[in-house]
């Protein structure tokens, strides 16, 4: 019997150390980020690259099943971006990430950020390649979510909580989110957004300087 499954995680995670070794060596910066479909990623996403965009160059890969409406979003806001169709997968993979960047085209770029499948399951268990791992969770999804989907928040550097406006028409609670989070990953840095509003995006975008600036060292 051929556990195919454990296979296929294992020569991936081989092919993803290599495309790390690879980016690291280029000092380009690979952010994965994940969420359920409507946690506000791509939003996010733009409220992020515009807190960054006078110390970096970033470009963006956008995975789908199917539609380019992301993509979209990010080049109207003059972002380089491309759009990847995972022909019905609900993940991407090293070697897909390593397409999508040839796709993109990253030589003059510092930073390349994946909006993963919308999917708080199978993106976890495929490592991309990418040197950070960023959850977004929004508040109308509940703060037992860490609990439900535990693998995502065990992998991930960062867990955003988004729609911090929407807090007052949710039983949302932030300090058990916080401590669901640390729960399964003590090491996790937990920040409260709106990316929306812009509440608390600074505070994040000054993290996240940082630790490209760490990573490209």
């Amino acid at each position: 019997m051929i556990d195919l499954k454990k296979t296929i995680l294992e020569d991936n995670d081989a092919d993803a150390e290599v495309l790390r070794k690879e980016l690291t060596e280029k000092k380009l910066v690979y952010i994965n980020v994940m969420s359920s479909p409507g946690s506000g990623k791509t939003t996010t996403l733009l409220a992020t690259i515009r807190g960054l965009k006078n110390q970096f160059r970033v470009g963006v890969m956008e995975a789908d099943i199917d539609s380019d409406v992301d993509a979209k979003k990010i080049a109207d806001a003059g972002i380089p971006a491309v759009q990847l169709h995972t022909g019905g997968m609900c993940h991407l993979d090293a070697d897909m990430s390593r397409q999508g960047m040839r796709a993109l085209g990253c030589e003059n770029l510092d930073v390349v950020f994946l909006e993963n499948v919308g999917n708080l399951v199978c993106p976890a268990e495929f490592d991309t390649g990418a040197q950070l791992n960023v959850v977004i969770l929004s508040v109308p999804e509940g703060h037992d979510k860490p609990l439900k989907y535990p693998l995502v928040f065990e992998k991930c550097s960062v867990v955003l909580i988004n729609k911090m406006d929407a807090l007052p028409a949710f039983s949302f609670d932030l300090d058990k989110v916080t401590e669901y989070v640390h729960e399964r990953n003590p090491q996790a840095k937990v920040f409260p957004i709106s990316a929306k509003t812009g509440e608390g995006v600074d505070a994040w975008c000054a993290y996240l300087a940082e630790e490209v600036r760490r990573l490209q060292s």
